[in-house]
Formats: structure tokens, C-alpha cells, sequence
């Protein structure tokens, strides 16, 4: 049964975030709210919480996992960033957009790409996340709070209906240790995803806040 965090959205309280990340260098896999869908992450360098959360998403490890940063300057550490690159992102962060890099060895394989070793990076623009990443001072895993049901009765993917928190966090409850509730709701707004890899930037998924990315990739 997971451990429910109540935190100030604007101002999350310090004791709390400390408590979170406490769990999470402990190993612990969370479900906590984003600035586009519920996430369910952990600290990047534990691989037994990298290993629960791909269970618990059924990912095979040939897909790659997103990860959230806080700043474009900790980016740079697990990814190399062209001129090009860093010129784009410079515009675009924080905000809702996963950028798709080479990786460096700090990203640890089992979340890569396997076959172009490369990764996804975000730098969201938000509060909670922020301060839980600073707190931690480790990237987290960030994941959409979206299960395949096995069954007619089972978890299904809250981007697809209209689920109160109160309701996901019910679903998520035996599945994660921590959940994060700064009084938000879940929500189908993905990120727009911005391929970095090649000479130009290539826009592979449209999300929120495309149409300034568009600007940005011409």
C-alpha cells in the first residue's frame, strides 16, 4: 500500500519533499503529478526501481525510458547537445517537451535506447517535479501513468477516460510505494517530442505546446 504525500502545488513544504526523496534513494517507485500526464518515476540511478517501473508499465527493455531534469545545464551531463540543439532547448525549457539526444555513460542502459544509445530528456515547468528533482539531485524517471489492461476489470490508461486523482491513485495503490497529490488532476496532455539526433531538429510527436516548437525546428 503506497505512502500518499499531500503537497502544496505553488509552494511544496520542505519536510515533505525531503520525505519523497528519501523514498526514492531508498528505491522507491512513485506516481506523481507533471506539467502534462501523472508520471510514474524513481531516481534514474536505482536500477531495481528502473526494473519495477518497467514491469509495472510491461516494457520490454529495447524501449526506452524518459527521464526529467532540472535544468539544461544537468541535461548536458547525460546528453551531448549540438549547437544546434542547445540553441532549441535554450527557447523551449522548462516546458512540456521530451527531447530525444545521444546519451553520454551516465545514462545507465537500462533506460537508452539500445540500438541508437540514445535517450529521452525533459525539463518540466513545474513546481513539484522541480523541487522533488533538486531535492534528490538525480534525474527521474518520468512515465505516463498509462497501464494495459489485461483484464475488462483492470488498471486502464487514465489518458483514455476521465479519471479523478481519487480514482488513480486507488488503481496505482498497490502497484507504486509513493504517491505524490498536489490536488491536481490526471489529464491526456503529452509532451511534444523533438528528435535532436540527427543535423535538424524533427518534430515526432505533437503535443502540447507544438506550434512553438515548430517555430524553433525551421
Amino acid at each position: 500500500m503506497a505512502t500518499i504525500y499531500s503537497i502544496h502545488p505553488d509552494n511544496p513544504q520542505t519536510r515533505i519533499v525531503e520525505q519523497v526523496v528519501a523514498q526514492l534513494r531508498a528505491g522507491a517507485v512513485m506516481l506523481y503529478p507533471s506539467d502534462t500526464v501523472y508520471a510514474i518515476g524513481c531516481d534514474l540511478n536505482n536500477k531495481s526501481a528502473v526494473e519495477r517501473v518497467r514491469r509495472i508499465k510491461q516494457l520490454s527493455n529495447d524501449k526506452p525510458l524518459t527521464f526529467l531534469c532540472p535544468s539544461l545545464s544537468q541535461v548536458a551531463t547525460y546528453a551531448i547537445v549540438s549547437d544546434t540543439a542547445y540553441r532549441m532547448m535554450k527557447h523551449l525549457i522548462p516546458g512540456p517537451y521530451t527531447f530525444l539526444l545521444p546519451a553520454t555513460k551516465l545514462v545507465p542502459r537500462l533506460v537508452q535506447n539500445p540500438k541508437r544509445k540514445t535517450t529521452g530528456i525533459r525539463v518540466p515547468k513545474h513546481t513539484t517535479s522541480l523541487a522533488l528533482l533538486k531535492a534528490l539531485d538525480n534525474p527521474i524517471i518520468s512515465t505516463s501513468a498509462h497501464l494495459t489492461p489485461t483484464e475488462p476489470d483492470e488498471i486502464v490508461a487514465p489518458a483514455q477516460t476521465n479519471i479523478s486523482s481519487a480514482e488513480l491513485f486507488d488503481r496505482l495503490d498497490k502497484l507504486v510505494d509513493v504517491i505524490v497529490d498536489d490536488g491536481s488532476q490526471p489529464n491526456n496532455r503529452v509532451s511534444t517530442m523533438i528528435d535532436l539526433t540527427g543535423d535538424e531538429p524533427a518534430i515526432v510527436r505533437r503535443g502540447l505546446g507544438w506550434e512553438q516548437a515548430v517555430v524553433w525546428a525551421s
